[in-house]
Formats: C-alpha cells, structure tokens, sequence
C-alpha cells in the first residue's frame, strides 16, 4: 500500500464494510454480482455520508451568510485602501480574526468529505488489481470484479489499457464512454452548482476577496475534476457525482427557502411570498415568519429587496407586524390606538374668526 493509502487505512475498513452491507441488501433484489447492487451501494454510502455532515453543512451556510454580513465593512476597507493592496490584506484578515469568520468556510463539505472519498479510491483501485481490502474477502472481489455499470466495470479506469479493460471483462471502448460521460457530468454538476451560488445567492456588486474566491472556484474545481477524473474507478465516479448532485439540490433547497439577504434569490423569495400573503391574507408557514419577523426588526438597516417588499405590502393595504404576520394596515393603526391607551386624540384646530373681528384691531387698555 503507498504512502496515500496507508493515511487513510483507519477509515478503509469502515468504509468497505458500509458498502459490504449495503451490497448485501441490494444483492439480495438484484443479484450480488450485478452492477446496480454495487452501484447502489456506492450511492447509498453517499447519501449516508452527506446526511452525517448536514450539521457540518449548516455550520457552512452559517459562516457563508457572516462573509455576506461583513460585505459593507469589507468594501469600506477596500475604498479606503485601494491604493495600498498590502495594508488591504492585512485589514481584510484582521476584519476575519475579529469577527470569526473564514473566507474558506465553502471548501470545509469537500475537505470533510475527503478521507472517504481517497478510502474508496482505494479500495476500488484494490478490487481491480485483484487483492482483498478492509472486510472485502475472495468472493466478495470476485462478485465486484464482474459487476458492470452501463458496460463499465465498476474498478475500470479511462485511462486503463485494452488488455486491462479484457480482463475486467469489458472492452475499451466501453470503458471510455462510460467514463468520459460521467466526467462530463460530474464537472458540469460542481460547475452549475457554484454558478447558482454566485449569480442567486450573493450580491455581486460589491467585489471583495470572498466574491473573487468564489468566482474562482467556480471554475477551477471543474477543471480539477475533469483532469482527476480520467484516474478514477467507475465507482469512483459514481461516488462522486453522486455527492456532487446532493450538493446541487441541497443548495437549491437552501436558496429557494432562505436565500442570502441583499442576493438576486431573496429578491425572487420576496415576491413569491408576496404572491402568498396576496392570497391568503396573512403568512402561512413558521419559516416564513421567521423571515419576515427579521425584515420587520431590521428597520431603516433594511435593503432594496427587503424595502421594495415592506413598500408592497402597504400599497396593498397591509404591514408586517414584528412576530412575523401580516395584518391590514386599518388593524395595526387600531392596535397602535390601544398600545397608547385608546382611540387618539384629534388635534384641537384654533377657532375660525369672522372676516369683521379679523379685521377689528384689538383694543388698547384704558389708562388710568
């Protein structure tokens, strides 16, 4: 085993066996040789991986949504220091150290993800050279050497030779395309999902070092996926785009319920739930009102989303009220009234004077 490979040994043997077991269920619907009991397996470990790290994931949305807060702070330093890119850097990491946040919070899913992705690598890369790993015996590697996925053995690599994919029990040729498409897709996924990140969920008018970063990797990790790829497993692939799917639509979920203030999808939210509270009168959901609730506390520090959604309400005869419903604009005035203590009092006008006593000069005291 190389050096790579034995860092990861401590999560080889857990990483076999969750797939040994998941293979044993499948086995048993599809038969135990068969590519869907392997592939599955391969999936269901995704999906057990990534539920495991939702709390990793909040605490990444959390640390992301403390980037977006920091935005008007970092652009003033960024003004002030326009000319002194230096002394820009060094204000920027001691804004970070102050308020304890990282501008790498969005890489901390993919690093927690990585001792089970090199574990699989290698156990896979173990199954195609012919040798038992982890609680993966003899007949064990035997029924995963001959399982296929579209024509593709599962530990089949795009760059293996044609006597390798032959031995594999495949030609090269199907090796190629299998793989090839699944490299498309899987980097087209991670591009996609960092593209509806940067043009939904942040606000790109302010250019700062987070907005770049992110502007970067929605490029480069494409790009280092595609190059990375051709060396994967089958399986390999299967995992990985997998994962990369659950991110996209773990994101979407995200974005389309409690998108990023001040961001292009907060905007898109806003208006549909105007079209909500349009229709049933009120705010119906507890996530909803959690929302509004927030926009209401906020105050004059709200933004343009958030005021262009307050304005709409009161032209339609409504206000948002602070526990996060929406009421008509004639009950919050009366309870405004009982908050004070009873209907206002009207202004008392001065008393009208005809035109002759307006126009009578007031009489001068007598003397004495």
């Amino acid at each position: 085993m190389d050096t790579i490979a034995s860092l990861f040994s401590f999560i080889t043997t857990p990483v076999s066996w969750v797939i040994v077991q998941f293979h044993s269920l499948y086995g048993a619907i599809f038969g135990p040789d068969s590519g869907w009991a392997w592939g599955l397996s391969i999936v269901s470990l995704v999906v057990l991986i990534r539920i495991c790290l939702i709390p990793l994931f909040v605490k990444q949305i959390k640390a992301t949504r403390g980037m977006q807060a920091l935005q008007p702070k970092m652009k003033a330093i960024q003004e002030r220091y326009k000319n002194d890119k230096q002394r820009q850097s060094e204000e920027m990491m001691k804004l970070y150290k102050e308020t304890g946040t990282n501008p790498l919070s969005s890489c901390l899913p993919i690093l927690a993800q990585s001792p089970f992705f090199f574990a699989l690598y290698h156990v896979l890369s173990a199954i195609a050279n012919g040798q038992t790993i982890g609680v993966i015996n003899q007949s064990l590697l035997e029924s995963a050497r001959q399982a296929h996925i579209f024509g593709a053995p599962l530990a089949a690599k795009f760059t293996d030779s044609a006597e390798k994919a032959a031995s594999l029990g495949a030609s090269i040729t199907d090796v190629r395309i299998v793989t090839a498409v699944m490299i498309v897709l899987m980097s087209l996924s991670q591009f996609y999902t960092q593209r509806q990140l940067m043009q939904k969920n942040v606000d790109l008018s302010v250019k700062t070092p987070f907005m770049q970063q992110q502007k970067m990797l929605m490029y480069i990790f494409p790009v280092i996926f595609a190059v990375m790829g051709i060396n994967f497993p089958v399986g390999v692939l299967v995992y990985w785009l997998t994962t990369n799917v659950w991110t996209m639509g773990q994101q979407m979920y995200v974005i389309n319920q409690n998108p990023t203030p001040g961001s292009k999808a907060q905007d898109q939210y806003l208006t549909r739930l105007l079209k909500h509270v349009s229709t049933h009168g009120d705010v119906k959901g507890r996530s909803k009102k959690k929302i509004v609730a927030a926009i209401v506390a906020k105050g004059p520090d709200r933004n343009d989303n958030e005021r262009k959604f307050i304005t709409a309400l009161s032209k339609q005869g409504m206000a948002a009220q602070a526990d996060g419903s929406v009421v008509r604009s004639s009950e919050a005035t009366a309870d405004a009234d009982a908050a004070s203590g009873g209907v206002a009092t009207k202004r008392q006008q001065p008393k009208r004077q005809s035109k002759s006593k307006r126009q009578t000069p007031p009489s001068k005291p007598s003397k004495k």
